[in-house]
């Protein structure tokens, strides 16, 4: 039986990262982390805290069904957290509510302190599940089991992806990747390259050796014989029009 595909999102929101007074690390964190489970990423957006543009991006991500979405940043208490409420408009129709575990952790951790303010990182979307904050017990959540939201402080956020990534999505079935290098244009291979389906993954990168063109042809998918047969075709066009090439087959 065929894996399920994963479209792993992430979506970084912070303006003091686009105007340059913060280097993004959650990026380079949630890739390794996918990569090493045999995930990959889909897209990524590194946005200013807008809830507008927040929310258009929340509704694309969830117009996807395959979609996997990590939030990072916006979940705090100060009137620029917007990732919340946010959360709650795109995903469970602005319902939200004081979620008991939450504030109990953050009671817990700050007591007193906890009001008036902390206390409203407990008030979360309806139905939110809960993700485990190592440095301060103040809780990340997630809704549906897909779309995952944490600090925007890295040292908070990275346990948090680990934590959801191990129980929820803790490794890709593998892929069988077939690669090829062809003396040839990207040109000659357009008629070819066409006959792809969309659900495999195809690339090709060209290649320069001095006045020599090559094309690096890679295919992969999760059906090794699909993979082979579609695989096939580049082979036949080289054997047709006489193009060497060297061939090599790997899983991912």
């Amino acid at each position: 039986m065929l894996e399920k595909k994963v479209n792993f999102y992430s979506v970084i929101i912070g303006t003091e990262l686009l105007n340059g007074r913060r280097a993004d690390a959650h990026f380079t964190f949630l890739n390794q982390q996918l990569l090493s489970r045999g995930w990959e990423h889909k897209a990524s957006f590194v946005i200013e805290d807008d809830p507008k543009l927040m929310f258009n991006i929340f509704n694309l991500i969830k117009a996807d069904p395959d979609s996997v979405m990590f939030c990072f940043g916006g979940i705090g208490a100060t009137p620029d957290d917007y990732t919340r409420q946010t959360a709650a408009r795109a995903f469970t129709d602005y319902k939200m509510e004081f979620h008991e575990e939450a504030k109990n952790r953050i009671i817990n951790q700050f007591g007193e302190d906890s009001y008036p303010h902390r206390i409203n990182m407990a008030y979360l979307p309806k139905n939110a599940k809960l993700l485990t904050n190592i440095v301060n017990n103040v809780a990340g959540f997630y809704l549906e089991d897909r779309f995952f939201f944490t600090p925007g402080f890295p040292s908070m956020s990275q346990a948090m992806v680990v934590e959801a990534l191990d129980t929820l999505y803790p490794k890709s079935q593998e892929k069988y990747r077939c690669v090829m290098t062809i003396d040839c244009s990207e040109n000659d291979l357009i008629d070819t390259m066409k006959k792809m389906p969309k659900h495999l993954d195809f690339a090709s990168l060209p290649r320069f050796i001095g006045e020599t063109r090559k094309v690096v042809i890679s295919l992969a998918g999760y059906d090794k014989d699909e993979v082979d047969k579609y695989f096939q075709l580049f082979v036949d066009f080289c054997e047709s029009s006489k193009k060497e090439y060297i061939l090599k087959d790997i899983n991912i």
